[in-house]
């Protein structure tokens, strides 16, 4: 069994409090099989718009970004989005 420490279990507490959280997986990550462009964009309409209402928003892009997570909507941005918003930083 690996321990952890205590600061890394409070970095996730937020988690507990996303709004995505009990929802379908399915609008935050592409499918497995090829994904038309049009049900790409509806599908990430539907998890940013979840994104929009959640109270811990900006705790899970910041995770997202710490973490350079490479899939999904985190904190109501794609990896495309959380790839240029890192950029703009640098």
């Amino acid at each position: 069994m690996v321990a952890r420490r205590d600061d890394e279990f409070d970095d996730l507490r937020w988690q507990l409090a996303a709004t995505c959280r009990g929802e379908s997986a399915s609008c935050f990550y592409p499918p497995t099989h090829f994904e038309r462009k049009e049900l790409r964009l509806a599908r990430e309409r539907v998890a940013k718009s979840i994104c929009n209402q959640c109270p811990v928003r900006q705790e899970c892009l910041a995770y997202a970004v710490r973490t350079a997570e490479p899939h999904g909507i985190w904190g109501g941005l794609n990896e495309l989005e959380r790839r240029e918003l890192v950029d703009l930083r640098s």
